[in-house]
């Protein structure tokens, strides 16, 4: 999917969620464990009711790899059924990747081929080289660890050099030059709040990948104010509160409810700051 594609999306559906698949076996409704395969059957009624309202899916690895195989199987099936049912939908695999030339040459050939994501989410630490070996898939995405949401962000990222520069900015400002912003995006946490100025000051015209609305208290209103750029520039995720929004035999519907509900404070913020 192309940018230009991701932004009609945005525009047609007034809508700049991503929905994230942060399935968790032990959280689903218990009627589903006894199912072949609850996972993705759980993930499938989800994606159904809350399709209307959002353009992206981002699954978290995980919560997939520590089932093993079975886990395996609901991922790929998960990502098989939104490609087939909603082939307009952004798919992201959070897998937070991120090592040498060689071995990211296998993970980008994994997720790029095999799994047929559009994106994958890569740790920047060890450098161009390990990030490259995703660049070389036409129309697919990478999107940078840049400054994350959790409070241990500021072990590394909110540090300074000699200078003043935060490390997250010399993040932007060295990675920028790899790939244009046809193929590369950036993880901002809706946590971090007037800090989206300084992003935006190096990346103005990259897509920014934003977690920690929701449950973890991020200000949608912050984030627009200071995120969003003239083709929106934002895909906001949110996981628990939309897909555990219910635990009983209309858990679907909670999340749709929940999913539409972001989706009408989103066509305000556009309709407010685009």
């Amino acid at each position: 999917m192309t940018k230009k594609q991701l932004f009609e999306q945005i525009q047609k559906k007034q809508s700049f969620l991503c929905v994230g698949l942060d399935s968790d076996i032990d959280k689903i409704p218990e009627h589903l464990l006894g199912g072949e395969d609850p996972l993705y059957t759980f993930n499938k009624d989800i994606i159904d009711s809350t399709s209307p309202w959002c353009v992206s899916y981002k699954l978290n690895l995980a919560f997939y790899e520590c089932l093993g195989l079975k886990g395996w199987h609901a991922f790929e099936k998960t990502v098989a059924y939104i490609r087939q049912r909603y082939p307009n939908h952004f798919i992201i695999a959070d897998a937070k990747r991120g090592d040498i030339g060689n071995t990211s040459e296998m993970y980008a050939r994994s997720f790029f081929n095999e799994l047929k994501v559009n994106a994958v989410t890569i740790s920047p630490y060890m450098g161009e080289d390990s990030v490259k070996p995703f660049l070389c898939y036409p129309n697919h995405w990478v999107i940078l660890l840049a400054l994350t949401s959790n409070k241990g962000s500021e072990d590394f990222q909110l540090t300074t050099d000699s200078d003043g520069e935060y490390l997250f900015e010399k993040v932007l400002r060295v990675s920028e030059k790899w790939a244009t912003d046809e193929q590369m995006m950036y993880v901002v946490g809706a946590t971090q709040g007037k800090l989206f100025k300084k992003v935006r000051t190096i990346v103005p015209n990259h897509f920014l990948l934003v977690p920690g609305v929701g449950i973890q208290g991020g200000s949608l209103e912050e984030v627009c104010r200071y995120g969003m750029n003239s083709q929106c520039g934002l895909l906001v995720n949110s996981s628990r509160s939309i897909i555990y929004a219910g635990n009983d035999d209309e858990f679907a519907e909670a999340a749709g409810r929940e999913a539409r509900k972001l989706q009408l404070e989103m066509k305000e913020m556009l309709d407010k700051y685009l």
